[in-house]
């Protein structure tokens, strides 16, 4: 692969359409000496305060601020206690819209994302390694202190593959695990992936 790092104008696009681009890019991350990749298979829209399912609905607070931060910007949130999830900040500045990563297709650093899952015997099958927001999270040691992380630095990025074009299906349905905003087919995922994430559309 030769990948190279999405400039900041990528990220300012508007948001459902950075969603359905981010699909077949790739998600970096270097720890040490170590640099894992995994492409994108799967994503999730959220619109700010035309979206109740978001976290920036009812306004700017300090648990979200960083989904008002300009585009390209990652935002992570501790979830159920127990799991962070990451988000790709998009559009200008203020605006509060955001894209969920919920599943990657692991190609580089592999080992790497074993150990860090703890789970180095139950996931010598790669497809359910990264497939949904909190595993893919735990693989590339994403946490509270990657929130804010500028995605046009070196430590988190996403590139795209210039030797590469793939072409894909991409299909889209509801997202998964939310009670408002239901009626929107903001989840966009490639078709034929196994690696996509387990859990059901509302």
């Amino acid at each position: 692969m030769h990948l190279k790092k999405l400039p900041r104008s990528f990220y300012l696009q508007p948001t459902l359409k950075v969603a359905k681009e981010l699909l077949g890019l790739f998600l970096v991350r270097r720890i040490g000496k170590t640099t894992m990749v995994g492409r994108i298979v799967e994503v999730e829209a959220y619109l700010g305060s035309r979206d109740p399912a978001s976290h920036a609905f009812r306004g700017r607070t300090k648990r979200n601020d960083v989904m008002f931060w300009t585009g390209g910007h990652l935002y992570v949130y501790f979830t159920y206690g127990m799991h962070y999830c990451c988000n790709v900040v998009t559009e200008s500045e203020g605006t509060g819209h955001a894209v969920l990563l919920r599943a990657v297709e692991p190609t580089t650093g592999i080992e790497l994302m074993k150990r860090n899952r703890k789970r180095p015997k139950q996931e010598n099958n790669t497809s359910v390694l990264c497939s949904g927001p909190a595993r893919l999270c735990q693989a590339f040691g994403i946490g509270k202190r990657e929130n804010g992380t500028d995605l046009c630095g070196d430590r988190i990025w996403i590139a795209r593959d210039m030797r590469s074009i793939r072409s894909q299906k991409v299909s889209r349905s509801t997202r998964v695990g939310i009670t408002d905003g239901k009626q929107h087919k903001w989840r966009y995922f490639l078709k034929d992936s196994p690696y996509i994430s387990p859990g059901k559309p509302v």
